[in-house]
């Protein structure tokens, strides 16, 4: 087995190859379209061989098109990377050399690459974000114009009525007056897009067990629940549910060093839009619940300014659980030592109702785990079926 480590850029690629003793065999720099790195890469490597690169923008088209000439590929995390990232030496081709070393000793911090489809679904998710996030700053633009002029927007802005409002509002200044009809006109055009791309990922997820599934959480609507599959994709590659949280980045950032250990804010990694609509979700839970008000309660212990930690704790919480209803197959239920008892229907499942057949019964068991479980201690068994 030989071992390649690619330091891959839009227009040129340094390539290292190792043979079996992990000695370098060959060094080169392949310049051209990513549409011929493989069929290069296949031409300069000793067969078999294995593939190294970092994952950056595309790395999922990297992966499919060296998975068919290579017996083994794997996309490295960038930000573990540290003995790229930490040396005092970095260039182009000593970060293949490195990429092959990791790849020879089996040392590679491999990211999970998800098929196609599912990528194309990540990326339509994040572009809903990309527009959302427009559309809120057309909105503050709107409310600083009004500010500056000191005028009051009735309630109820952003509706139909409020829209009408504010085009029919009397500006003395030419300028101002064209700066709002293009901001409304923009408005109007975000709502258009953001319907449009949301019936499409109405479309992505139909079919898709696990959405369904999801949505049976407290406080989980479509949007969450097809990010959370989305991004989950196989529920199976967390060995542990632990995993899983430290994936969505909901871990502590930890400092330890003898009787010495210091636990900060959480690290923050993996996709961001999951984390910021799964806090959404916490704090609908926590109102519709009892299992995860519990929840939210014992870890707030009565404290204002611990809010905010146990509104995280909270998501980092439903992160957990719905992993392990992925896997399970098993939907929502709640604690009846919480005060919940059996829920029946979407209001005592809480959210929105499922996407899926209405009719259909739940399967037996439970998933979510009891309330007074630690915030980060592990899940523990389901609950036992109740009748009915």
């Amino acid at each position: 087995m030989y071992y390649v480590g690619l330091d891959v850029h839009q227009r040129s690629v340094s390539m290292e190859i190792l043979d079996c003793n992990g000695r370098s065999v060959k060094r080169s720099e392949i310049k051209g379209p990513w549409s011929q790195l493989a069929r290069r890469v296949a031409a300069q490597a000793p067969g078999p061989f294995a593939v190294c690169f970092e994952a950056s923008c595309g790395y999922g088209y990297l992966y499919e098109q060296l998975g068919a000439v290579a017996q083994q590929v794997k996309a490295a995390h960038p930000g573990h990377l540290r003995l790229i990232y930490g040396s005092k030496r970095k260039n182009d081709r000593v970060d293949a050399a490195k990429l092959a070393k990791l790849l020879f000793l089996d040392a590679v911090p491999a990211v999970h690459v998800p098929g196609r489809d599912v990528r194309l679904w990540r990326q339509t998710i994040e572009f809903r974000q990309t527009l959302l996030a427009r559309r809120v700053a057309v909105k503050n633009q709107v409310r600083a114009m009004l500010r500056e002029r000191g005028v009051a927007p009735p309630r109820g802005l952003w509706t139909r009525k409020g829209v009408r409002w504010l085009s029919d509002l009397g500006l003395e200044e030419a300028a101002a007056a064209l700066k709002r009809d293009l901001l409304v006109e923009e408005l109007a055009e975000l709502a258009r897009k953001v319907a449009r791309v949301e019936r499409q990922l109405k479309v992505a997820a139909e079919g898709r067990a696990g959405v369904a599934l999801l949505r049976t959480i407290p406080g989980v609507g479509a949007r969450t629940a097809e990010a959370l599959a989305a991004y989950v994709d196989d529920p199976k590659r967390f060995a542990r549910v632990r995993q899983a949280g430290s994936y969505f980045g909901w871990d502590p950032c930890q400092d330890a060093s003898g009787d010495r250990n210091r636990l900060g804010h959480i690290t923050r990694n993996g996709p961001g839009t999951v984390r910021k609509l799964l806090c959404e979700a916490a704090w609908v839970a926590v109102r519709r619940s009892p299992t995860v008000r519990a929840f939210h309660e014992r870890v707030a212990r009565g404290d204002a300014d611990r809010k905010k930690v146990a509104i995280v704790a909270t998501a980092h919480y439903l992160t957990r659980v719905a992993v392990s209803m992925l896997k399970s197959g098993e939907v929502w239920r709640e604690d009846p030592r919480a005060g919940g008892g059996h829920p029946r229907g979407p209001s005592a499942g809480g959210g929105e109702p499922p996407s899926g057949p209405q009719g259909c019964s739940p399967p037996p068991g439970a998933a979510a785990p009891a309330a007074a479980a630690g915030a980060d201690a592990p899940l523990p068994t389901p609950l036992p079926l109740l009748p009915g």
